[in-house]
């Protein structure tokens, strides 16, 4: 006879403050996420390489220092500790995964791993997107890593009680992300006044969320027993069309209206193939999602970043960090091959 092992952690208790373990901890998500786990009194240690980038922790934070993918260096710098939670920010394949279910068996009472929106049916047969949604992604091996990734540990939990939790953020960014397909490149051609690309007819719906709106769902599923064994859609109930979102980056920016040119997201992954699988695979289907499941464990999320003031922030920033201003030449070329060859048809 088979039996479920007994947990050595128990389940944490939803309200109490907990003891957190990031593995991660200083990119767009983490790093609000760690500000609002501080901000609601639960013990939290980051546990990265030591490379903290333009995101500082927040005081009170114990920081340990191992390279997630050298397993015995987490071994020895985490020797016998248990965690209440462990949330992995940056393990995008299986392998990952599997290693982070060889570490933390029995030594945590939830387990939290960060999927993506993007996991979801490519294009999506009915909007908004739930968590019921399937998981197909043909385009994007990043998505399909994820979706591999989330069967695995979603195998841990049936067969023995591996205590995961799946998040499933969209488009998520701080004063840091510039989210148009070519990042300051586009900005800069703006302040220009020249054209920049925009996919498809820009008509398309994208559903866009400040990293500290997320944060607030996020953490407020720490420690819930409801949320073992689930997935968890966290998007703001924000959607614009891309036209529209380039149109508040220029006015951030301080340009004239932008002139948009419109290019089939086939053609311009055709030509800059780096741009293909997030482009076919995610930003050029409209996405817009039902948030009512996570809503209804975490009632007190309510998102009150609006983008258009978050447009702002980002500017500011970039403004104020001129070494950040970085135009990709090659990209900048390749925006101007495509434009030409749009305005000679």
């Amino acid at each position: 006879m088979v039996t479920s092992p007994t947990p050595v952690v128990a389940a944490p208790l939803a309200g109490a403050a907990l003891r957190v373990l990031f593995i991660g901890g200083t990119g767009v998500i983490s790093a609000a996420a760690a500000e609002q786990a501080v901000a609601v009194g639960h013990q939290l240690t980051v546990l990265n390489r030591g490379n903290t980038a333009l995101r500082a922790l927040p005081d009170g934070v114990e920081l340990v220092h191992a390279d997630i993918r050298d397993t015995a260096a987490v071994r020895t710098a985490l020797g016998d500790r248990t965690f209440d939670v462990v949330a992995d920010f940056i393990a995008f394949t299986t392998e990952h995964v599997a290693a982070d279910i060889s570490l933390f068996t029995g030594r945590t009472g939830q387990y939290v791993f960060i999927s993506s929106a993007s996991a979801y049916q490519k294009p999506p047969e009915r909007l908004p997107i739930l968590e019921s949604t399937p998981l197909r992604n043909p385009y994007w091996k990043y998505s399909r890593d994820k979706i591999a990734s989330e069967d695995l540990l979603m195998k841990a939990y049936r067969d023995d009680g591996f205590p995961v939790t799946i998040i499933r953020p969209s488009s998520t960014y701080d004063r840091t992300r510039i989210l148009l397909t070519g990042g300051w490149t586009d900005i800069a051609r703006m302040r220009a006044a020249r054209p920049v690309v925009v996919h498809g007819d820009g008509t398309s719906l994208w559903t866009v969320t400040h990293s500290s709106d997320l944060a607030k769902a996020l953490v407020g599923l720490f420690g819930l027993p409801q949320a073992v064994g689930d997935s968890f859609t966290i998007t703001s109930d924000e959607y614009l069309p891309w036209n529209r979102i380039y149109q508040l980056f220029a006015d951030a920016a301080g340009a004239a209206p932008p002139r948009l040119v419109h290019i089939a997201s086939e053609t311009i992954a055709a030509v800059a193939p780096q741009l293909g699988p997030p482009l076919l695979g995610d930003r050029s289907h409209s996405v817009i999602f039902d948030n009512s499941k996570v809503k209804a464990l975490v009632p007190d999320f309510v998102c009150t970043t609006p983008f258009a003031a978050g447009v702002r922030d980002i500017l500011k920033w970039f403004d104020a960090n001129p070494d950040q201003q970085k135009v990709d030449d090659d990209l900048d070329a390749t925006f101007d091959r495509l434009i030409a060859a749009a305005q000679t048809h």
